[in-house]
């Protein structure tokens, strides 16, 4: 039965039922004084029972309504699994634009499953990419000045001219400086350490690397991680630990910070904290939402994982990161 109808229906319902009372006390042949009473008593009884029945029939009739309502409120939230269940009150017209919504949202689904296998290919492309970069620089152009550095060391040794030994000893020096910035940059790319040794020995190489570079301490602690971790997974992590010091780094001026990694009811956790000037997160994802920090959520959800950021002004931050992980991985 339409809406309109079940309104207009409980409305008649209504008038009929307290109609009918009044007659009935009209008919029980009372006295006069007898029957203003009753009638009264009665009308009164008939108005409270008109709201009460009024108040169900509306919650009958309007409950499909409100189950869309229900279902486009979970959807904005972000629970895209949410669907308009089937129910036996609702009409013909209300069941049509629940499967028509149900139809939409089954598309919208089916269209973010396939974008996010195109982002996670898209990723995966730019990683063997920086991969293969990251070996080009470091075993052809690295190789290369590595022998040059070793060529200017034989050479200044046999110099016996002292302008030209202190040319070699610069052209060494220019030379040694390359060779350690194109490692560096090598590293930087894609490390090479995440692939050969994994996250664990990958996190090490960061710290010691901030630790020389920016001069704060920086600690590892880390559990064991899954033998059979995805290097999607493995990636992800690093990226969430890399961004998370550089800002660290470079907008906090932290005193220490300590990179987390544990395993714990089937995901791996990575924690990265300091005890910097921190900021308001909120406000700040408002202002610059692009910033790496916020950016590297989309990386981790490809790896079905998630990110937490917290932060207050004046106490540092706080990023956690976590991807799901097979239990029989799991080191023994």
């Amino acid at each position: 039965m339409p809406l309109g109808w079940k309104l207009l229906g409980k409305d008649v319902l209504v008038g009929v039922l307290t109609v009918a009372a009044v007659v009935a006390v009209y008919e029980a042949g009372l006295s006069s004084g007898e029957t203003i009473s009753a009638l009264v008593a009665v009308v009164a009884a008939a108005v409270a029972v008109s709201l009460l029945l009024s108040a169900g029939l509306s919650f009958v009739a309007l409950r499909p309504l409100e189950e869309l309502e229900d279902t486009a409120e979970r959807v904005w939230r972000g629970d895209f699994g949410a669907r308009v269940p089937p129910s036996l009150l609702a009409d013909r017209d209300m069941a049509r634009v629940g499967n028509t919504l149900n139809l939409l949202l089954d598309g919208i689904e089916r269209d973010r499953v396939r974008m996010r296998r195109l982002a996670a290919q898209i990723i995966a492309a730019q990683d063997e990419e920086r991969a293969r970069l990251a070996r080009e620089l470091h075993d052809s152009v690295a190789q290369t000045l590595a022998a040059l550095v070793l060529q200017m060391s034989a050479l200044r040794r046999d110099s016996s001219d002292p302008r030209l030994e202190a040319q070699l000893e610069l052209v060494h020096t220019i030379a040694g400086e390359a060779l350690e910035e194109v490692r560096l940059l090598s590293h930087t790319v894609y490390p090479r350490v995440l692939e050969d040794l994994g996250l664990e020995a990958a996190l090490e190489w960061l710290a010691r690397q901030t630790r020389e570079a920016e001069g704060f301490a920086i600690e590892v602690l880390a559990e064991a991680t899954p033998r059979d971790l995805p290097k999607s997974q493995a990636a992800a992590l690093y990226r969430v630990a890399q961004e998370a010091v550089r800002n660290a780094a470079r907008h906090a001026d932290p005193r220490h910070v300590t990179l987390s990694l544990h395993g714990d009811d089937g995901w791996l956790t990575l924690e990265v904290a300091d005890d910097g000037r921190g900021f308001d997160v909120a406000q700040a994802e408002q202002r610059r939402p692009g910033m790496g920090l916020f950016a590297i959520r989309d990386r981790v959800a490809l790896a079905d994982g998630r990110v937490e950021i917290e932060s207050v002004p004046g106490r540092g931050t706080l990023v956690r990161a976590a991807v799901p992980i097979a239990d029989s991985g799991r080191p023994a």
